[in-house]
């Protein structure tokens, strides 16, 4: 980048070289003056009105037109001997919390760039300095013939000064604000509000200038031999009848161009409500029918009861019925030898519970005629 003015930022007994750069650049397309028939470029020349003849710029001075219309005459030379300290120093004179500059007081904006190695060290030491103070500087300058005022802060890791006018440039909003009494209602300041929240934030590089995109494309189809693309013509502003009803369709405008449903609250409200079959009514139905049916077919295959001579503990279930009211489950349970007269072994069994208790029987029997005979014996 190139600089515009070279000097030195004057801090304390410290004196940093740097140079000026230019931090904006302006975008905006310019036009010349033609002539409508041919085109021809229209020039201006500067002439003497005294001499009535056109001039050159090396005779063209600068002069002072005082109240009565008499000029002075102001020569570099005179302008060289002016006793300005910041004639090529930007000098810090204070060191203020941002929030104390008015932004009605920012004016053009600048790159302060170190100029050679000597200056790396003490730049350095006042970018950090600022950045640890949370602060800025005020500083006095001297640019195009006259001296100024700058702030100086951190940007990255450069040092920016925003020129700034002096306090005593900056009018005081007098006459401006509405001179009658206005009574403001909560609820136009609640939609107010609402009306702000749904705009939300942007993002700044999303801002383009599309005044200047609109432009481009007509030059572009005029050079191209096209006709230029049309326009949409910009919506009238009408007259604001009611300020709560603009409010609201403000809303309603914010929303929809977000792509957010304007009416989905209104629409929920009137949405109608259709209750659904019971899925689990239905599975459990299905399940109840199929163990109704699985117990039957379990029933119908189950194995005859094997023999056994043991006692043991049975429990009979029977299977749910279902009726039209509903569905009745009965258990019941039975203690009982697990002898099946159906069975057809029924004979081998009978014989078989017979012997054993013959066998039992036995031993008692031979005991008792022992007795007997025992007692015989003492007696005779």
């Amino acid at each position: 980048m190139r600089s515009i003015w070279n000097g030195a930022i004057s801090f304390g007994l410290v004196s940093i070289p740097i140079k000026l750069v230019n931090a904006t650049e302006s975008h905006s397309i310019s036009f010349r003056q033609v002539h409508t028939e041919d085109n021809g470029r229209i020039r201006y020349r500067k002439f003497c009105e005294l001499e009535d003849r056109e001039v050159t710029q090396s005779e063209i001075g600068k002069g002072y037109e005082d109240a009565d219309g008499t000029i002075v005459p102001i020569t570099d030379e005179d302008l060289s001997h002016l006793p300005i300290p910041t004639a090529r120093t930007i000098e810090i004179v204070a060191f203020v919390p941002a929030d104390r500059i008015d932004p009605l007081q920012m004016d053009a904006a600048y790159y302060l760039a170190a100029s050679g190695a000597p200056a790396a060290k003490p730049y350095t030491l006042l970018r950090e300095a600022l950045k640890r103070s949370h602060k800025v500087a005020i500083a006095k300058y001297a640019l195009r013939g006259r001296e100024r005022l700058g702030m100086l802060r951190v940007v990255g890791d450069a040092i920016a000064m925003h020129g700034l006018l002096w306090p005593d440039e900056v009018r005081a909003p007098e006459g401006v604000a509405p001179d009658v009494d206005v009574t403001v209602r909560d609820k136009e300041l609640d939609l107010a509000d609402a009306l702000m929240d749904t705009l939300g934030e942007v993002d700044l590089e999303d801002l383009h200038d599309e005044y200047r995109e609109a432009l481009e494309e007509v030059i572009a189809a005029k050079a191209s031999g096209e006709s230029p693309p049309e326009t949409p013509e910009p919506a009238q502003g009408g007259k604001v009848l009611d300020l709560m009803a603009a409010l609201e369709k403000s809303v309603l405008a914010a929303k929809e161009s977000r792509g957010e449903a304007a009416g989905s609250e209104a629409e929920a409200e009137e949405a109608e409500v259709t209750p659904l079959p019971s899925k689990k009514s239905a599975s459990g139905a299905k399940s109840t029918t199929g163990k109704q049916t699985a117990a039957k077919e379990s029933s119908a295959r189950q194995p005859p009861a094997k023999k056994t001579t043991t006692k043991t503990t049975t429990k009979t279930t029977t299977t749910k019925k279902a009726a039209e009211g509903g569905a009745a489950a009965t258990k019941s349970t039975v203690d009982r030898p697990t002898v099946d007269r159906s069975t057809p072994g029924k004979a081998v069994v009978d014989k078989a519970v017979a012997d054993k208790s013959v066998a039992r029987k036995a031993p008692a029997k031979k005991a008792a005629a022992k007795k007997t005979a025992s007692s015989r014996r003492r007696s005779a």
